[in-house]
């Protein structure tokens, strides 16, 4: 190997330093690392004191180097220093030295200062306290209680203080922003306190390369932790954990943000009720509860939470265990209370009104459960999983009986007053809508409707789905109702429109929404086709007795001027008259909603009409012609009474 310039040498040997500080975990790591690079080269044997011993170490070791000299002879004067006696005298220095500092912000003058009021102080104060983890002596035990009692108060407060509660809109905004946001963290290095303990601390903390960077994670969300809080609080973390006291401190973590998360849930709507009291508030204040839990659970889970968790785990780095406690302290009560909720619906009383809200829930917490699971881990995992999977359970169990109670309500409906005109009934505007609602949940419904009996096969479609079968279900038990409506009309032509106007209602809601695809092109033709009959039924029922009057049939035979004729045309021309001037009396206040079918219902009486009429006063004007008061009979021409038609079924009431 060629020879090194003597400051290539130096740079050589810095460089392996400088890797083996980053890479080395230990002393023995840093030994066997330099042991390793030594093979490749033997002048990188030369580096040395890379991990300095922790406090009291030199001491001890030099006493039982001191025990081992005596036991070998008498090589050592009686009167010469030992060189370990001054390492514990200088460890005793900077436990004393540590212990002044604490002691004093122990002074009434500090009783009313925070340490973390300066970046100096609150460097110092870590500095001193880390170097009082261990050390033996009575002074240090007393001044490490109360750097740890001062520490927990300072944490709790940083706590409070960094949490910075928003809007719901700003919670909900967080969802769909993620913010670059680099947290300082205090540089414990610089605090010129030479005591091992604390050097190690600052090495494997601080911003120094192999030690841990400073907070910087675009997850990370303002509205959590104040992105300045974050460093000051791990650094504290940092040192309460070395020093044994992560109970204290967790629960001091557990508390302040359990109550800052239920803040944030109380913020998004969602508050602490009791299953008495979810079924005593009268719908229209639960409903926008059921809607404000919908919502709260997505940012909960995918915005609150998560970022609880990763903030938790920046705190809280140097221990998992006691991050994973202090995670699940912090969000445990939020989730049940979410929970709760969930469950006082699932298994409160059941509406109709309800079920869309309960589809809502259900599709909400199913989309979120594997997230909410992966927060957290062991029991705490385990447990929530149980629960949330039991509440997915009892709300399906919901959904299947609300649209029992659906069906139900739609067979037991029992108005009994006819609407006027012939019109849409409410009851298939209601139900109509609420089953179009329904088809939105396909995926869903089709795995709660699997196993589930609704009374009927496939029909018109054998390859029907569940939810297909749900809604055929339904679509008849309003079908079933509309006939036995319609014979509330006297009038069996009105009972034709009510039935048009119903059955095209359905049609339409059908074919213009995903109901098409579940219930079939089938299903909609055999409806069209009975339309078309009710049509057929109202032109029979309405306008027989009209074209009765235009038939030859029964007139006298004699031809001329015969008397008997005449009597007989004058008597058609009369009934007539009377008979189209009834039906336009009546039939203009009808209302056939859809206006395409309207204009061919208006169409198909011209057609049947007119050509009829024309026909009729073509062959027989002039046997009234001439003759007294001719015009009273042949009161219209065929345009006229084509005018008269296209005012039919347009809901106009009589004197408006």
């Amino acid at each position: 190997m060629a020879a090194v310039p003597p400051d290539g040498q130096e740079k050589v040997i810095a460089a392996a330093q400088h890797i083996v500080k980053s890479l080395a975990s230990s002393k023995n790591a840093a030994d066997d690392m330099i042991r390793i690079l030594s093979g490749f080269d033997n002048r990188l044997s030369l580096m040395s004191d890379l991990f300095p011993p922790p406090p009291g170490a030199a001491a001890v070791d030099s006493i039982l180097e001191a025990d081992e000299g005596t036991s070998q002879g008498e090589g050592q004067e009686e009167d010469e220093p030992d060189p370990d006696d001054d390492a514990a005298a200088r460890a005793e220095e900077e436990w004393d030295a540590a212990a002044e500092v604490i002691e004093r912000w122990e002074s009434p003058a500090a009783a009313d200062r925070m340490v973390f009021g300066s970046r100096e102080d609150a460097e110092e104060y870590l500095a001193a306290a880390a170097c009082l983890a261990g050390a033996p002596s009575s002074r240090a035990e007393a001044a490490l209680q109360a750097a740890m009692a001062r520490l927990e108060d300072e944490f709790r407060h940083l706590l409070i203080r960094g949490a910075s509660p928003l809007a719901a809109a700003d919670l909900q905004a967080s969802l769909l922003r993620r913010l670059s946001l680099t947290v300082p963290s205090f540089n414990s290095s610089a605090v010129d306190l030479d005591c091992p303990s604390f050097a190690n601390h600052a090495g494997e903390g601080g911003d120094e390369p192999g030690g841990r960077s400073s907070v910087s994670d675009d997850e990370i969300s303002p509205y959590l932790i104040a992105r300045d809080t974050v460093g000051a609080l791990r650094d504290i973390a940092d040192v309460m954990l070395r020093a044994g006291y992560a109970p204290e401190l967790c629960q001091v973590y557990g508390e302040v943000r359990r109550d800052t998360l239920m803040e944030c849930l109380a913020v998004l709507g969602v508050d602490k009720m009791s299953l008495e009291e979810v079924q005593r508030v009268e719908w229209g204040v639960l409903d926008g509860k059921m809607r404000k839990w919908i919502q709260a659970l997505k940012v909960v889970v995918r915005g609150l939470l998560a970022e609880e968790r990763r903030i938790c785990s920046q705190i809280l780095v140097a221990d998992p265990n006691a991050e994973e406690e202090c995670f699940t302290e912090a969000a445990k009560a939020c989730v049940l209370q979410l929970l709760n909720f969930g469950d006082a619906i699932a298994i409160g009383k059941r509406s109709s009104e309800k079920l869309f809200r309960i589809l809502g829930m259900y599709e909400a917490l199913a989309e979120v459960l594997p997230e909410l699971e992966g927060l957290f881990s062991g029991e705490a995992k385990d447990f929530i999983k149980e629960e949330a999977e039991g509440i997915l359970v009892r709300l399906g169990d919901a959904v299947r009986g609300t649209i029992a109670e659906f069906a139900n309500a739609i067979q037991g409906e029992t108005s009994r007053r006819p609407l006027p005109g012939g019109e849409i009934h409410p009851l298939t505007r209601y139900v109509m809508n609420y089953v179009r609602l329904l088809a939105d949940y396909n995926a869903s419904l089709n795995q709660l409707l699997e196993h589930w009996d609704t009374e009927l096969n496939g029909g018109d479609n054998p390859n029907m789905t569940p939810l297909g079968h749900c809604l055929l279900m339904l679509i008849t038990h309003l079908q079933s109702k509309i006939d036995e409506k319609s014979r509330l009309y006297e009038d069996e032509a009105l009972q034709n429109i009510f039935l048009m106007n119903n059955l095209l209602y359905i049609v339409q809601k059908v074919k213009d929404s995903e109901m098409k695809t579940l219930l079939g092109d089938n299903w909609i033709r055999k409806r069209r086709g009975q339309i078309r009959q009710y049509s057929t039924g109202y032109l029979r029922s309405s306008w027989t007795r009209v074209l009765a009057c235009l038939r030859d049939d029964g007139l006298p035979q004699t031809m001329g001027s015969s008397s008997a004729l005449k009597a007989a045309l004058k008597d058609r021309f009369k009934n007539f008259n009377l008979a189209f001037e009834e039906l336009y009396r009546t039939q203009t206040s009808w209302r056939v909603v859809d206006p395409q079918l309207r204009e061919e219902l208006k169409i198909s009486i011209s057609e049947k009409v007119l050509p009829a009429y024309r026909s009729f006063v073509g062959r027989f004007r002039g046997q009234l012609e001439g003759g007294r008061g001719s015009a009273r009979y042949i009161k219209y021409n065929p345009e006229d009474l084509e005018n008269q038609v296209s005012d039919f079924f347009e809901g106009n009431r009589p004197n408006a």
